[in-house]
C-alpha cells in the first residue's frame, strides 16, 4: 500500500492506563488517493512515535463498501528499507510485483514482500470483493538488512485456541505457535479473537514493546480501555499482555472483540521516513524518489497491471510527490528519548 500522507502528522493522543504504562494512539483519517478514495485510518507513525519494535506503518480499513469507495486500487509504487505485511479480514486484494509475484491476498494468509534494496508492486481489490477490511503494516529494516534483494512470502498460519480466544500467529511466537517466516528483526504479528466478557493473559516477551489494535469491539489493555481503531502501546519491561473484552451487556455486537497484538524489541536506529521510502538521511530519501522518477531498474517493473481507469506500464505508475521544502529529519520516538 502506497502512503499518500508525506509530512509526518500531529501527534494524535497519549492517554496512561491505570497502571500508567499504556499510551494509546488514536487514528486519523488519510485517503488513498482518487475522487472516490478509500480511506483509512492511520494510528502510527505518530508525531511522538514512530515505531513499535521494528513496526513503523499501521494502516487499519474497513470494513468498506467497494461500491460506494471504489475498493483498493493503488498502481505501481515504490519501497526502500522496509518490509510489507498485509493481512485481511474480509476480501480480496491482487498484488503484484516487480519479482514477478502474482498473488491474491486472504483473510487469515499473510503476504510479507520485503522491498529491501528497492521494490514495486500494485494492490487491486478483486470484482468479486463487496467489502475490503483489513490491516497494511512495514516493519523497518535494520542497517544490516535494509539492501537486501526483493522478496515475497505468502503462509497461512493455523489457527490457535486459548481460553475464551483464538490466535493467528503470523509473525514470531506467541502462545506455543511459531511463524515460519523469518525477520531480520525479532517481531510479533498475532490476529487474536476474544469472546466477549473474557480474559486473556497473554505470556510475552518482557524484552519487547507491544501495541494491540482494536478491529472490533472495545477491550481493555492493562486495564485501560481502547476503543475500535485505537492503538494501545505497552513500554518493554512486561511479562504477560492483559486483554479484557468487553461484556455484551454493554456493547450490542456480540461478534468477538478482534484484534491485531504487534511487538518487538525496541529498534535500536534512527529512521527518516518519506512516502514509501525508510532511509537513515534525507539525502536518502532524495536518491530513492529521483530513481523512481527516472524508472531505474532499483525498483523493476510491475507486469499485468490495469488501472480502472485503463492505465497501463510507465502510464499507469504512481507518481512521487513533491520533496518538501526541508530537510526530512528522523521523527521521534520514546524508546530513543525523543
Amino acid at each position: 500500500m502506497s502512503n499518500t500522507e508525506v509530512a509526518p502528522p500531529e501527534f494524535a493522543s497519549a492517554a496512561d492506563g491505570t497502571d500508567g504504562s499504556v499510551e494509546v494512539l488514536t487514528p486519523r483519517a488519510v485517503p488513498l488517493g482518487g475522487p472516490r478514495a478509500m480511506t483509512v485510518r492511520r494510528t502510527l507513525p505518530q508525531r511522538a512515535r514512530t515505531l513499535i519494535g521494528a513496526w513503523c506503518f499501521v494502516d487499519h480499513y474497513g470494513p468498506d463498501d467497494t461500491a460506494a469507495s471504489g475498493g483498493m486500487d493503488v498502481p505501481p509504487h515504490p519501497h526502500t528499507g522496509l518490509a510489507t505485511v498485509s493481512w485481511l479480514f474480509t476480501g480480496e486484494v491482487e498484488h503484484r510485483d516487480s519479482l514477478g509475484t502474482h498473488a491474491l491476498v486472504r483473510p487469515g494468509e499473510l503476504n510479507l514482500m520485503t522491498g529491501g534494496h528497492g521494490v514495486a508492486h500494485s494492490e487491486v481489490s478483486t470484482p468479486d470483493t463487496t467489502v475490503l477490511h483489513g490491516v497494511q503494516l512495514w516493519v523497518a529494516l535494520p542497517d544490516h538488512a535494509r539492501d537486501v534483494p526483493r522478496d515475497f512470502v505468502h503462509v497461512v498460519p493455523e489457527p490457535v485456541a486459548l481460553d475464551g480466544a483464538t490466535a493467528r500467529v503470523f509473525l514470531g511466537t506467541l502462545a506455543g505457535a511459531t511463524s515460519p517466516v523469518p525477520t531480520a528483526t525479532p517481531l510479533l504479528g498475532a490476529e487474536l479473537l476474544l469472546e466477549r466478557g473474557a480474559h486473556l493473559a497473554l505470556p510475552v516477551d518482557p524484552a519487547f514493546e507491544h501495541g494491540v489494535l482494536v478491529d472490533r469491539g472495545r477491550v481493555a489493555l492493562q486495564g485501560q480501555t481502547l476503543e475500535r481503531g485505537e492503538l494501545g502501546v505497552l513500554p518493554p519491561g512486561r511479562t504477560t499482555v492483559e486483554l479484557t473484552a468487553d461484556d455484551p451487556d454493554t456493547d450490542p455486537d456480540t461478534d468477538p472483540a478482534r484484534l491485531v497484538l504487534l511487538g518487538g524489541p525496541p529498534f535500536g536506529e534512527e529512521i527518516v521516513m518519506w512516502w514509501n521510502f525508510v532511509a537513515r538521511s534525507h539525502e536518502e530519501i532524495v536518491a530513492f524518489r529521483a530513481a523512481w522518477e527516472a524508472g531505474d531498474e532499483r525498483f523493476g517493473e510491475v507486469a499485468g497491471y490495469v488501472g480502472r481507469d485503463g492505465r497501463t506500464g510507465d502510464a499507469a505508475r504512481l507518481p512521487a510527490p513533491a520533496l518538501p521544502h526541508a530537510t526530512i529529519r528522523p521523527r521521534g520516538n520514546p524508546s530513543r528519548g525523543h
